[in-house]
């Protein structure tokens, strides 16, 4: 259904340095600059990209929206988390943790306040 996400940022900078270290956690590579000046990053057939807004306003985070990323196992879910933290990343809701469908979840705000989460399916 979607060909792309795109979320705004303050520090272009700083979200690669965010999301360089989170992508690589899930086996993804890093970002790429477009000519645009935008930031891409593409895994298992989707990409997000990262964007200082056009109006030249702040970029805002989503009230409500999540971002949802999907993880080979709980061990790159786990990665995911300790990545972000560590690149300027906020751990939010519950720390890592399987959920009762058996599913491994972990939830961050990026260093602009986009909320984002990593999850592993049962069975993978």
């Amino acid at each position: 259904m979607f060909t792309h996400i795109m979320i705004g940022s303050n520090d272009l900078a700083r979200s690669k340095q965010f999301y360089d270290a989170t992508f690589q956690a899930l086996g993804g590579t890093p970002g790429e600059t477009d000519a645009r000046g935008r930031l891409i990053y593409k895994h298992k057939g989707g990409r997000l990209m990262i964007t200082a807004p056009i109006d030249g306003k702040p970029a805002t985070a989503a009230n409500g929206g999540t971002i949802g990323l999907l993880a080979d196992n709980p061990d790159q879910v786990q990665a995911w988390h300790d990545d972000g933290v560590a690149h300027g990343g906020t751990s939010i809701e519950t720390p890592p943790c399987a959920r009762p469908d058996g599913s491994f979840v972990a939830y961050l705000r990026d260093p602009d306040g986009n909320k984002l989460t990593a999850r592993s399916l049962p069975g993978r």
